[in-house]
């Protein structure tokens, strides 16, 4: 049993919780509030002159069909993302808990990428793949795929997840590296004297006992794809082509920042994060029914 702290002090939690409540005000609660208040109202291209149109804003975006359309998109890309990542991670991590003393020379080429800005990371991918002078892009002309994704919806599309994909799997195999670790030993040992084959060991032991670690990432990796991946969309296609690659989070930084539409922007702000609270929600559900049956 965890031993009990008791503060003299009654101001003294307020206190050590105080620079985090601020930081939340600041960057989360107050922009979400302006938000929520811009998305009612119509504005002009410099703000000046401020017009009230309640749900109006939002009845305009929910009936654009290229809105619509970036909803599935990211939908899609987050599913893509998330699936690719965690299975990567997944075999990764079980390949790193067997290979004795090289495991820190492995983990720490596997971790590397996470250090990379995203920005940086599109940056990179751009030039690998750009169809002019991209070495893997020449790579593929060798062999006879013709590759340009300017052009190109599907190529594009499978870019900005390949983008987003390496990066990502540091941050889920520090994740599942840290699960299997702390799966007691004697639980495979037990199964190994039994007879059980590594195959049947891992995924009738090992796997299971990582739900509630995979349970994590899928929520971390939705959010993630939902928010901080338009970095690597704006260097790679800039929502191209044929908005292929326009995700919600892209098209509100199109809409706002370049078309100056900033009530319709502020409405899809609001809708970004209520589509990615339900998304959540229904997870939370799923998992809380499995617990059950």
């Amino acid at each position: 049993m965890g031993k009990r702290v008791i503060f003299k002090e009654k101001g003294l939690p307020y206190l050590l919780i105080a620079p985090e409540v601020i930081l939340v005000m600041a960057f989360f609660i107050f922009p979400a509030a302006q938000a929520l208040l811009q998305s009612v109202f119509r504005e002009d291209a410099f703000g000046i002159t401020r017009v009230f149109v309640g749900l109006e804003n939002f009845q305009r975006v929910l009936s654009e069909p290229l809105y619509v359309r970036a909803i599935w998109t990211s939908l899609g890309f987050a599913l893509c993302v998330a699936a690719s990542t965690m299975a990567i991670a997944l075999f990764l991590s079980a390949l790193s808990t067997g290979i004795g003393k090289r495991a820190i020379v492995y983990r720490t080429v596997i971790i590397a990428p996470y250090a990379v800005a995203p920005l940086v990371a599109g940056v990179m991918w751009f030039f690998l793949f750009s169809p002019s002078v991209g070495l893997i892009s020449y790579g593929l002309r060798m062999v006879g795929i013709r590759w340009n994704h300017t052009i190109i919806p599907g190529q594009a599309f499978f870019l900005v997840v390949l983008a987003a994909s390496w990066q990502r799997i540091a941050y889920n195999f520090l994740f599942y590296l840290g699960g299997m670790q702390s799966i007691p030993d004697s639980l495979i040992e037990s199964a190994a004297i039994d007879g059980a084959s590594p195959a049947v060991r891992f995924w009738k032991i090992t796997f299971p006992l990582l739900s509630p670690t995979t349970f994590f990432l899928v929520i971390m990796n939705f959010i993630y794809t939902f928010f901080e991946t338009f970095p690597v969309i704006h260097q790679l296609t800039q929502g191209g082509p044929s908005n292929a690659t326009a995700t919600m989070v892209y098209r509100i930084y199109r809409d706002g920042f370049r078309g100056l539409d900033f009530g319709g922007s502020a409405a899809q702000s609001v809708i970004l994060m209520a589509f990615v609270v339900t998304v959540v929600a229904l997870q939370f559900r799923f998992a809380e029914r499995k617990v059950v049956y």
